[in-house]
């Protein structure tokens, strides 16, 4: 796994090659947080998955505040935090086994619709993460997908990666926001806390890794039925580990305390 960020540009013209990748990963990650459910919000999230679980005092406590605040048991949280990666799991590998198989998934389009929906239940399963491991609302409350809200979704796949610059700057945010009276992510929060060119250096790699990676099930696409296998098990075996590691991270944060 990746620790540092390597970015193999082209020897020949690595500035519009970086500006194309970054590009990609834009359009892919747009399009994934556009789809219907994609962005979710927290207090609706929160009141669904802990109402069943906790009293009533404990759930307001845990939407005004956040679960570690409001002494949700640690157990909870990690039950409902697994049951989530799990169902995400499962719906993400059954479409990309589904989007390999010949004349799957939108035809011609099957690689590029496959990545969004792989990264849509990687959006959904990042906030879902983050709103269980005391973080808040991600989105803009308007919906609106600015530069700034990319950025910071990018920076949280970037854990997921394992990428260390992504770790140390999704830290950084949450040690200023646990001192902060008011729990909410200012606007230009990434340039107010000093990480906007790590956060635009985490999308180009990712740009640059998607666009190899999705060389892989390409290839695996032109074996009839086999390529629905490959297809679906390089996204079972790449999802449920980014998300567990995503877990990991969080649950570590001065947030989540």
């Amino acid at each position: 796994m990746v620790k540092g960020m390597s970015m193999e540009n082209s020897k020949n013209n690595p500035s519009e090659n970086s500006e194309k990748s970054v590009e990609i990963w834009n359009s892919i990650l747009r399009g994934a947080m556009n789809l219907p459910g994609a962005r979710i919000n927290r207090a609706d999230y929160l009141r669904k998955e802990l109402s069943k679980r906790v009293n009533k005092e404990e759930l307001e406590k845990a939407i005004d505040t956040s679960p570690g605040e409001a002494r949700i048991k640690a157990s909870i949280i990690e039950k409902i935090a697994k049951s989530s990666i799990n169902w995400h799991t499962a719906k993400t590998t059954g479409l990309s086994t589904l989007a390999g198989l010949p004349g799957g998934w939108i035809m011609a389009g099957t690689i590029p619709a496959d990545l969004i929906q792989f990264y849509y239940h990687v959006i959904q399963i990042i906030q879902k993460l983050a709103y269980l491991y005391g973080w808040p609302q991600l989105t803009d409350e308007d919906d609106n997908i600015d530069d700034e809200t990319l950025l910071r979704v990018t920076l949280f796949i970037g854990v997921m990666f394992g990428t260390d610059v992504a770790n140390k700057a999704i830290k950084t945010l949450a040690t200023r926001l646990a001192t902060e009276i008011e729990k909410r992510l200012p606007q230009k929060a990434l340039t107010k806390y000093g990480i906007y060119n790590v956060s635009k250096k985490v999308g180009l790699w990712i740009g640059i890794k998607v666009t190899k990676d999705s060389f892989s099930k390409s290839v695996g696409k032109l074996i009839p039925i086999l390529g629905g296998i490959i297809s679906g098990t390089i996204t079972f075996f790449t999802f449920r580990p980014m998300s567990k590691r995503l877990k990991k991270h969080l649950k570590g944060l001065d947030l989540a305390k």
